[in-house]
């Protein structure tokens, strides 16, 4: 096996054991006091870290140096791990017709109810706990989930949007002293996250 070779089986297995253990790169990087970039360079094939290194990744991720550097036919290749695979479609102009259409069949029943002398606005109301669902569906489904808490926050709040204006209520504005709790569990249960152990043996020591 020539150098080049052995970068890229070590890329692959890198980026095997680092996602497995759920790990981003900069965190890995902060385990062994190197930069992101670092990660990504080797992660790419393009550099192999040195034996004392090797030596400390072997005993974060539970293998040994021979596994970091020996080839495993069930581990994925680096070069489809390292980049996104690529689509035929746009996830956005997905996203945007679904939510689009949501709408305008709501508007599609105002106006058909108008057309009758119903004036019935809160067709909105419902459309938009709607939207907001097959959204939060749709970014997790196209894993854009950058922005996951705060659509989970807004699509929350608008359940009691919902509730105020269509559950027949004495005194409907105290549903909103529920959703400040509501809120905040989503907050805290978004930030909830399984750290390896070896990051929490570091954190101790």
């Amino acid at each position: 096996m020539d150098l080049t070779e052995l970068k890229l089986v070590f890329a692959s297995n890198l980026i095997r054991l680092r996602t497995d253990a759920g790990l981003t790169q900069a965190e890995l990087g902060a385990a062994l006091n190197y930069s992101d970039k670092s990660i990504s360079k080797w992660e790419r094939g393009e550099a192999i870290p040195d034996a004392y290194v090797l030596t400390q990744l072997s005993g974060m991720f539970g293998v040994t140096v021979d596994e970091l550097l020996r080839a495993h036919d069930k581990w994925e290749a680096p070069e489809a791990a390292a980049r996104e695979p690529e689509k035929s479609y746009s996830a956005g102009i997905i996203i945007a017709i679904v939510i689009v259409g949501i709408w305008t069949a709501a508007l599609t029943g105002f106006v058909t109810l108008w057309l009758f002398d119903i004036l019935w606005w809160k067709i909105f109301i419902i459309a938009l706990p709607v939207s907001l669902l097959a959204y939060l569906v749709l970014i997790c489904a196209f894993k854009r989930t950058k922005h996951l808490p705060l659509v989970i926050g807004v699509f929350v709040l608008s359940l009691f949007v919902f509730a105020y204006f269509m559950v027949p209520l004495e005194n409907p504005w105290q549903l909103f002293l529920m959703a400040i709790p509501a809120e905040i569990i989503v907050f805290l249960s978004c930030n909830i996250r399984h750290k390896p152990k070896f990051l929490r043996k570091k954190e101790k020591n």
